[in-house]
């Protein structure tokens, strides 16, 4: 783990972004088209730690994205050249444009200030996005991405911000993937040797005393 110091440095409200991946109904809600990935985002205390970085991120002035995945009713657009996407055209519950299922799940809170980008293929949040523009429009310099999954979204998001230019900050308990113990493996083994991981408390305390974006 980084020290105080070296986080804290990197955590300027300035220049930092929070990144929420996936943190949405369909996928991380009661009725998630997922349950396995929504039982341990809950359980093992990954969304409440996303909400909480969310909160102290809107009250110490860092910028919120919230990236969202979804798909258009007649599926136009559709990555179909993975087996994951042509599993997920079969689930139960769909992620379609302007359904609950789409909305930022609680408890997480959106504000006016927040940003939503949404997309309607591949894997990544990042890559075939809105966000890279929109990172760099806001002076961002580290990104801390949270949320899911380990097995996929999250791993695609942190290489993409570092082939970018960013540096990531991965709060470990902040993520959540299945099984449970892939998770800390993926962290360990991959996003370590990339990003700075910490933990949401380490990252909460970085974020000190209200500041503007100016």
């Amino acid at each position: 783990m980084p020290s105080y110091e070296q986080l804290s440095e990197l955590l300027d409200p300035a220049s930092t972004v929070l990144l929420t991946v996936e943190c949405q109904q369909g996928v991380v809600g009661t009725d998630s088209a997922l349950p396995e990935l929504a039982r341990e985002a809950r359980s093992s205390g990954a969304l409440r730690n996303v909400a909480r970085l969310v909160a102290a991120a809107h009250d110490s002035g860092v910028q919120v994205v919230h990236a969202i995945a979804e798909r258009r009713p007649d599926g136009r657009g559709a990555s179909r050249n993975a087996r994951l996407f042509r599993a997920a055209e079969r689930l139960p519950v769909q992620q379609l444009s302007g359904s609950t299922a789409v909305r930022v799940a609680p408890p997480i809170e959106v504000t006016e200030e927040d940003v939503v980008v949404r997309r309607l293929h591949g894997l990544s949040p990042i890559h075939g996005t809105d966000v890279d523009a929109l990172l760099r429009n806001l002076g961002c310099r580290t990104l801390i991405v949270s949320g899911v999954s380990a097995n996929v979204a999250i791993p695609n998001a942190v290489f993409d911000a570092v082939n970018l230019g960013y540096t990531a900050v991965v709060p470990a308990d902040a993520i959540a993937g299945v099984p449970a113990d892939y998770t800390p493996a993926m962290i360990r083994h991959t996003l370590a040797l990339v990003a700075t991981v910490a933990t949401t408390d380490e990252v909460l305390g970085c974020l000190k005393r209200p500041r503007g974006r100016g």
